[in-house]
């Protein structure tokens, strides 16, 4: 019994490991210019203890991905927000919320955008995991026009452009093309969103 137990906790350190290796050579180099060979060198693992976790590059991906679903699942859980985007105090606890959550796993969500260039099972999942995000705050925008407020476009397309917008401007303080601290993004974003989607100052 003691020696089974041993053999998971192996198990479950070298599949760490391996995921803690493909997260900082993605980010080094990218998804598309890492091989498998160098995920195992950089984890110290050998070659083929890789395929006792993952069938393929790819399918460790899925695994980071699903990692990510959980943290991001996890937060959304929390009571403490306000789901009135009318209020700019609301727009800012989910602007700030998922800067935070995209800047930590800007990685994963790189190297699954370039996946989605040469693979269409990762295209059709960017696109699912865009739609599930947008529905999970759709209701955030249901009372606009009781309060004589006006989307820029339907719903849905209103929180794309904020996901967008957000997804870019991570992208581009991550690649140093744009000099922005955390809470100068957050606070440029919030105004912008909020301003995008009542069309007023906040």
């Amino acid at each position: 019994m003691r020696v089974s137990l041993s053999r998971k906790e192996k198990s479950a350190e070298t599949e760490q490991a391996l995921k803690a290796a493909a997260l900082r050579l993605f980010a080094e180099r990218g998804y598309l210019n890492t091989k498998i060979t160098d995920i195992t060198t950089t984890a110290g693992r050998a070659a083929g203890s890789f395929y006792n976790h993952f069938a393929s590059k790819e399918e460790l991906l899925q695994a980071l991905l699903s990692d990510l679903s959980a943290a991001g699942d996890e937060r959304a859980e929390k009571p403490d927000h306000n789901p009135d985007f009318s209020d700019p105090e609301a727009v800012r606890y989910h602007v700030e919320g998922y800067w935070a959550f995209a800047r930590e796993h800007a990685a994963v969500l790189r190297a699954v955008n370039q996946a989605a260039l040469v693979n269409d099972d990762f295209a059709r999942m960017v696109a699912r995991f865009g739609r599930e995000q947008r529905a999970d705050i759709i209701d955030h925008v249901e009372g606009f026009a009781d309060k004589g407020l006006r989307l820029p476009s339907t719903a849905d397309a209103s929180l794309a452009m904020m996901f967008l917008l957000t997804q870019s401007l991570v992208v581009a303080v991550e690649d140093g093309t744009v000099e922005l601290t955390d809470e100068q993004a957050v606070n440029g974003l919030t105004r912008f969103v909020y301003r995008g989607l009542t069309g007023r100052d906040c």
